[in-house]
């Protein structure tokens, strides 16, 4: 993918896993008031001893970037890095968390001082989720959702947008369009809530659908969970994976990312776990030590891997497993670092739990992070590695 394309110099040194502690809540924790319950996990979760208490060498950097024409942030979640290993490509719901009503452009490009050099994207996306560029420094946007009924009274042009996954160039022309905008369906016509998009190294395209399948308990002709992988020019190949706990099955893949060995990284943000894969959709490995993670980004020059978690809670993560991110290795699966969520006085990220932390996660060629937020904190957060030599 374009992420295995940057070169971020950038090294780091391992530091021992220590202090893996925190009592262990219940697994039958009550959902938050005002959240969906989530009745099932997969079996290998029970035993996983949470990892909340390892080295923060980062320092955290809130309110990173301004937008032009006086313009706030909304939720992001859609966030990668350039090409040039430098620039910061972000995803703005609009001021809010939905693009729907809007005319402004929702992807951003910010320099190393978070000022935005570009936009695009004006019109053509209400829900920017994830986000990838390419070899060429194309930007890959997905799509995720339909407008609703109260956006379509307010802009009904908006019934022919969304469940897509579009390609742009940099300066914002549309070259490619995966799935029929404003419908929902399956391959090879139609993509349903495209969670995240990736390139390979050839230029093949890998898509993770459903993002609604976290919230579901049961299978049925709704329940959907796959990888579906595409032709550099758009023409449908083929799917791996279907909803369910199981390896090879998913509930909502949320983040893909790929290694140095070209191996798929998938964040089965529902099961709370990776899952790891050849690019021909054979199973590989499963990890449950990096959390409920809503973002992931590898770094292919030394296989640095970034997960986020804005998510966990007793009900959604049971086992006393905190909000944060998690930095480790691709190759070994250890976790080395920690850096905990924000306190918020005014809700929690996610459907509830303790603090906030954002939903898309990645790196720049010095290491440092950056996070988009999507709850009560809004924008992009910069962490700036200043204890890792």
């Amino acid at each position: 993918m374009n992420k295995s394309n940057k070169r971020h110099p950038h090294c780091f040194l391992k530091a021992g896993l220590a202090g893996l502690i925190l009592a262990a809540l219940s697994a039958t924790a009550l959902a938050q008031p005002g959240s969906m319950a989530v009745t099932g996990q997969p079996a290998a979760h029970a035993g996983q001893q949470p990892i909340n208490n390892l080295p923060n060498p980062y320092v955290t950097q809130r309110s990173f970037g301004s937008l032009p024409d006086g313009r706030n942030w909304g939720s992001v979640s859609a966030v990668d890095v350039d090409v040039d290993g430098v620039h910061i490509w972000a995803g703005d719901r609009c001021g809010t968390n939905s693009c729907a009503t809007s005319a402004v452009a929702p992807i951003v490009k910010l320099d190393p001082n978070g000022r935005v050099v570009a936009m695009l994207g004006a019109g053509q996306i209400i829900w920017p989720h994830g986000l990838d560029v390419d070899a060429q420094g194309n930007v890959w946007v997905a799509d995720a959702r339909l407008a609703n009924e109260n956006e379509l009274r307010e802009n009904p042009a908006a019934r022919s947008l969304g469940s897509v996954v579009r390609k742009f160039s940099p300066s914002g022309t549309l070259l490619l369009t995966i799935g029929t905008p404003g419908a929902m369906g399956d391959p090879p016509t139609h993509l349903t809530e495209p969670n995240d998009v990736l390139i390979a190294p050839n230029g093949n395209i890998f898509i993770g659908e459903t993002h609604g399948a976290q919230f579901q308990n049961e299978p049925g002709p709704n329940a959907k969970g796959r990888i579906t992988v595409w032709a550099p020019d758009g023409t449908f190949i083929k799917s791996f994976g279907e909803w369910g706990w199981q390896d090879g099955q998913f509930r909502a893949p949320h983040s893909l990312a790929m290694d140095s060995q070209g191996r798929l990284f998938v964040a089965d943000r529902g099961n709370n776990r990776i899952q790891i894969f050849t690019q021909d959709g054979e199973h590989l490995d499963t990890w449950y030590q990096f959390s409920r993670i809503s973002g992931l980004h590898i770094d292919p020059t030394n296989d640095m891997l970034y997960a986020i978690d804005s998510e966990s809670d007793p009900n959604y993560n049971p086992g006393g497993w905190r909000k944060g991110l998690r930095v480790g290795s691709a190759r070994t699966g250890e976790v080395y670092y920690f850096v905990p969520e924000h306190i918020s006085a005014e809700r929690a990220s996610g459907m509830g739990g303790v603090g906030s932390m954002g939903e898309g996660v990645t790196a720049d060629r010095d290491g440092n992070v950056y996070a988009g937020e999507v709850g009560p904190i809004q924008g992009m957060t910069k962490f700036v590695p200043v204890l890792i030599p």
